[in-house]
């Protein structure tokens, strides 16, 4: 019986992961590829495919959803990501994308701003941004 109840404890205590949406502005008709998001959210390119200037936006750190982004989408842990950009500021050659506090103001400054692009749980998205990548 114990052996029951400590296989049920262990099966419960693992996470569940949430998927995750890479959300922009529905007037905004890029498509987006991982190898994009990569170049966008490490600070590597400012623009989408056509050129148009990009404004990628991260969650705050802590959120689960940026946990999940940053081991999906950018193959790196939020300590990899933190040295990483405390590297290209120290050494003048970037600037991390703005932070926000939570899936609603992701979606909200998305919805506001056609060159924007961020992230959300799934499970936040409506219609008033556009869903071009799932992970």
């Amino acid at each position: 019986m114990i052996r029951i109840f400590a296989l049920l404890v262990m099966a419960l205590s693992i996470s569940v992961h949430a998927e995750i949406s890479v959300i922009v502005n529905p007037g905004n008709a890029n498509a987006v590829s991982t190898d994009d998001l990569n170049r966008l959210f490490l600070g590597r390119t400012s623009s989408f495919a056509d050129g148009s200037k990009a404004t990628p936006l991260n969650l705050a750190e802590g959120q689960a959803s940026r946990d999940e982004f940053d081991s999906k989408v950018l193959s790196r842990s939020s300590a990899q990501l933190k040295a990483y950009w405390s590297k290209l500021v120290f050494t003048g050659k970037g600037t991390p994308p703005k932070e926000l506090a939570d899936d609603a103001a992701v979606k909200a400054a998305v919805a506001a701003d056609t060159t924007a692009i961020g992230y959300i749980s799934s499970g936040s998205v409506d219609g008033s941004v556009k869903v071009v990548a799932t992970f």
